[in-house]
């Protein structure tokens, strides 16, 4: 398998997982058990790890969503939470979807062994929401921080991404309508949305490239076999989750 392939098809399945525990019934119960409704724990718990903070900073990180929406759900989630308690608890949300889902997978001491040489060689710089995920405690047991490591790495290509997104001119409001524009309303922007130009579609097509020639070189750290085997390990998790 070539480089590009294996980015490719890792990005994908990454980017799915790692947002696996966000809504799941098992974190909206945590968070419903905490006084925080789904929006406000994923907003408090994502957001967490950047500390007690005003939400201008939150909403800088996050990128993709409309600051007031942010600002106004921050705000009334860390009135009923501490944001770093909120951030740790959502944590131990997604360690423990590894755990009910991974307990039966081989070869997860080898991919969780891969993520750390991922991880090691990213340089944080600008890519706030990864390194905030980047920085909590990694779970002793296996299942557990298999899945920490999906959402971090989720977090890692994400920051990324809204970093090219910038440097290519987008807005996030536009890049977030081009990309995803069923999911444009739920993230705060106020419809309808700007008129869309083909320059504005050729330069988030330029993102995405840009993005791929940024995360590429941490996923080159692999060899061969254990990028096989670290592909292999992310499909059989999808399948975990989807079962």
């Amino acid at each position: 398998m070539d480089s590009a392939s294996f980015l490719a098809q890792a990005s994908t399945r990454i980017g799915a997982m790692g947002s696996a525990f966000y809504f799941h019934p098992d974190t909206l119960a945590v968070g419903k058990a905490n006084g925080l409704d789904g929006f406000r724990f994923y907003i408090l718990g994502r957001g967490g790890v950047l500390g007690d903070v005003e939400g201008a900073v939150v909403s800088s990180a996050f990128g993709w969503w409309n600051p007031e929406t942010i600002a106004k759900l921050w705000d009334s989630a860390r009135a009923i939470m501490a944001p770093r308690d909120a951030g740790r608890l959502y944590m131990t949300c997604a360690q423990n979807l590894g755990r009910a889902k991974f307990g039966a997978l081989a070869g997860l001491d080898e991919f969780c062994a891969s993520a750390a040489k991922i991880t090691a060689a990213i340089d944080n710089a600008g890519l706030s929401l990864y390194a905030g995920t980047a920085a909590e405690p990694l779970a002793d047991d296996l299942p557990a921080r298999a899945m920490q490591y999906v959402v971090a790495l989720r977090e890692y290509r994400g920051s990324a991404h809204l970093v090219a997104a910038l440097g290519h001119g987008l807005s996030p409001r536009v890049a977030h309508l081009i990309h995803r524009p069923d999911m444009y309303k739920s993230f705060g922007w106020p419809e309808p949305g700007p008129d869309v130009s083909d320059a504005e579609r050729d330069a988030l097509a330029a993102a995405d490239e840009t993005t791929n020639k940024m995360v590429a070189p941490v996923y080159g750290v692999l060899s061969s076999s254990e990028a096989a085997q670290f592909l292999a390990t992310l499909e059989a998790m999808e399948s975990a989750l989807a079962a």
